[in-house]
């Protein structure tokens, strides 16, 4: 649904703002009454812009203070390595996001852990599972600026 109206991208903007708005708020912010608010929210969600409401968390209040980037380097691009891949990042509840890259690294995986111990076993496990040709850990010191509300324009039609 890439032609979405200024007033669909006005309810994304909201709702990835606060997802526990009541739909009255919601439809004044954007100009609607409920019911129509509500039809279009819906509509969202049928055609996957919407994908999901949640509540975000403090990781450190959660213990998960230290929070890992890791590059991967493939050791082959097959189909069978891809899938080994696939199967063993999706058994490592540790791992919050995992983007296949274009450049110099395969794959950066975003991996949340209580702290070093705990990294270190995430390690052994993500390396005992597949093959890897090389991997690169980076260690988050300070989240400087984090959101999951991405910029859509509210504004121009």
């Amino acid at each position: 649904m890439p032609d979405l109206d200024l007033i669909d991208r006005k309810i994304a903007a909201e709702l990835m703002r606060d997802a526990t708005l009541p739909i009255a708020q919601i439809a004044d912010r954007v100009g609607l009454s409920q019911t129509p608010c509500w039809k279009r929210i819906q509509k969202l969600e049928a055609a996957g812009v919407l994908t999901g409401r949640v509540a975000l968390a403090d990781p450190e209040k959660l213990g998960f203070g230290t929070l890992v980037f890791v590059e991967i380097e493939a050791p082959n691009h097959s189909v069978q390595w891809r899938e080994e891949f696939a199967t063993a990042v999706a058994q490592l509840p540790q791992i919050m996001e995992v983007h296949r890259m274009a450049g110099r690294m395969d794959y950066l995986l975003r991996v949340a852990v209580p702290d070093m111990a705990a990294f270190d076993l995430f390690y052994k496990r993500l390396t005992d599972a597949v093959p890897i040709k090389n991997v690169t850990s980076h260690f988050a010191m300070e989240r400087i600026r984090f959101t999951t509300a991405y910029p859509v324009d509210t504004r121009n039609r």
